[in-house]
């Protein structure tokens, strides 16, 4: 019956998904549930005589089922397993192109049309000193909806210094990694931020956890924080303010990402239930940030403002993680 237990756990795990889930891939959504599949195993035991309940017949029809999606399984792996070799192959040919939009965006290559465009806003007192595409990665983080929930006002100007970002699988151990790249800025001492996402590559890709970069914030600029200042009580020998630090929202928390205990006994439900709702949020963040996805955002949205950047410029498509 052990095999029974794990079926009936991961579809009722699956069932107590949240809205923001549903918008997700299958494959994401069973990668999200899975991560704490082993947490909450000991959590579940009351699903562990469902099929006891069931009558011969059906419970018949339920193991032929079961078969089924056992088949579909297979298939579905070795579905993952060509994907990636394809998407290697296409990430070949994607780098070139990534280079020349560095190049572009960060004001080192200048496009052909621009010079006469330059000298005519001269003639018309306009300024001209402005090069690249300014904020580029600012607003397309904006303009995807899910990102766009993460960055707060504050996070804003350290954002501003973001000159480039890069996503890409890795091997070992298998799952990707997302690196920010940053000017030097006020805010924090770091010129490369990194978020690694570990896979378990099994039957199916299985979140095993996170690891983001420690920010090196300048003294007073961190925006992970806030310094909260209270006027000391009356009669208080300490006339000086008592100062508070407290966490605060922001995008930055991304590279502090949830963690799963290592102990089973380490959590109880309510507190499995709100991690795997934490890790399941940090998880479509990351898979949003998919330079692919990101960029077809990028471009719809600047299509009438920046007419220099075009909505297709790469031919880039939005692929479901």
């Amino acid at each position: 019956m052990s095999n029974n237990k794990d079926q009936f756990n991961m579809a009722d795990l699956g069932s107590a998904l949240p809205g923001v889930a549903a918008a997700l891939s299958a494959e994401d959504r069973a990668g999200l549930v899975n991560a704490l599949k082993n947490k909450l195993q000991n959590l579940a035991g009351q699903h562990s005589d469902v099929l006891e309940t069931l009558s011969p017949n059906v419970r018949k029809r339920v193991e032929v089922l079961r078969e089924f999606q056992s088949q579909h399984d297979e298939v579905e792996a070795k579905f993952f397993e060509e994907r990636a070799a394809l998407e290697a192959k296409y990430q070949k040919q994607y780098e070139p192109l990534y280079s020349k939009r560095y190049g572009i965006v960060n004001g080192e290559v200048e496009v052909e049309g621009v010079t006469n465009e330059a000298a005519m806003e001269q003639e018309e007192d306009k300024p001209t000193d402005e090069k690249g595409v300014p904020d580029f990665w600012l607003t397309a983080m904006k303009t995807n909806e899910v990102l766009a929930e993460e960055i707060s006002e504050r996070d804003e100007g350290a954002l501003k210094y973001l000159k480039d970002m890069k996503w890409c699988r890795i091997d070992d151990p298998k799952g990707f990694k997302i690196e920010f790249f940053f000017d030097p800025n006020p805010y924090f001492k770091n010129s490369v931020l990194t978020k690694t996402y570990h896979m378990i590559d099994d039957d199916e890709p299985i979140l095993e956890k996170a690891i983001g970069t420690e920010i090196d914030w300048c003294p007073g600029k961190s925006l992970t924080h806030k310094l909260l200042k209270k006027k000391p009580r009356k009669g208080s020998k300490n006339s000086k303010p008592i100062t508070k630090t407290e966490n605060c929202e922001s995008f930055f928390n991304f590279f502090n990402p949830p963690q799963v205990p290592e102990d089973d006994n380490d959590i109880d439900e309510e507190t499995a239930e709100e991690l795997q709702n934490q890790m399941e949020q940090d998880y479509d963040i990351g898979c949003q940030l998919d330079q692919r996805r990101l960029e077809e955002h990028k471009y719809n949205s600047m299509e009438s403002s920046l007419r220099s950047v075009s909505s297709n410029s790469f031919g880039l498509q939005t692929r479901n993680m």
